[in-house]
């Protein structure tokens, strides 16, 4: 397992936080001097440059989308001041954080979007479990990803994880990654970081509800770190779906991701198990 792939996942997944290249590097296995070697031969970008520029396009996003409050997302970022903010902020981008409020779009700017090195690692499927499933309540955020352009997800569950816990009527300990809808026109399918809700969950603005319906589901183990669970489907849809006598659904909400109550995000190790649903 990749010790730069475990540090794009813990950048992707916690860069909003106070994150130390001593953290990235127990994170990955290796020592500090190590990870700062290799990081920059594989990725093109020093360290501290790929977090910097990750928390700077994130902000610019924020800023696009209208957010009222520009020392709120210099904090967000990492800043301590607005002119620090500014100063780096400007670096990246040519413009100040008020200007790209203003104009309220991002062409033209050069932004850093996340990398994502995928390590192949051999994958031996246990057989699955075949259960039916009662409809699922779940809300949370949604984000549409372009075809193989789905890096940004662990960006999207860290900012899903302030509302763990802080959910009236939240179902605790047990989290999904659904696909949704798939836009043929823009080649784009939603991925939803969710929750199990009650009825009388009181939801915040930000989020969806969904209720995905009645399925058949085979449900397959994923081994070792999060960051190769793309192994894992693949050896789904290459090894097991086309042998296993079963016909995947199609449509929204077919394809899960569930997150068992020892799954630690901090980590990327626990209980994970992909979802198929399957026609009947």
């Amino acid at each position: 397992m990749s010790a730069v792939a475990k540090t794009l996942w813990i950048i992707e997944s916690r860069f909003g936080m106070s994150l130390t290249l001593e953290d990235m590097a127990v994170h990955a296995g290796v020592s500090r001097f190590h990870l700062s070697r290799i990081f920059p031969q594989v990725t093109g970008y020093s360290i501290s440059a790929y977090l910097r520029g990750r928390r700077l396009t994130e902000a610019a996003k924020a800023l696009a989308g209208g957010a009222p409050d520009i020392l709120g997302v210099a904090l967000d970022a990492g800043y301590g001041s607005h002119e620090a903010f500014t100063r780096a902020f400007r670096s990246l981008t040519g413009l100040t954080p008020e200007e790209v409020r203003r104009r309220r779009r991002l062409d033209g700017l050069p932004l850093l979007e996340p990398l994502r090195i995928d390590p192949e690692v051999p994958v031996e499927l246990c057989p699955p479990r075949i259960e039916d499933h009662g409809p699922i309540r779940v809300a949370g955020i949604v984000a549409r990803y372009a075809a193989n352009a789905d890096a940004g997800i662990p960006a999207q569950w860290q900012r899903f994880g302030p509302y763990v816990g802080n959910v009236p009527g939240e179902v605790p300990g047990v989290y999904y990654g659904l696909s949704g809808r798939y836009f043929s026109e823009t080649g784009e399918c939603e991925y939803m970081a969710a929750m199990a809700v009650r009825e009388t969950a009181e939801l915040p603005r930000e989020f969806t509800l969904v209720t995905v319906p009645a399925q058949r589901y085979a449900r397959l183990a994923h081994r070792g770190h999060i960051t190769t669970i793309r192994s894992t489907i693949e050896a789904i849809f290459a090894q097991w779906l086309p042998t296993c006598g079963y016909r995947k659904k199609r449509g929204p909400w077919s394809f899960i991701e569930y997150y068992g109550p020892d799954f630690n995000e901090h980590t990327g190790l626990g209980t994970v198990e992909i979802w198929i649903a399957l026609e009947d």
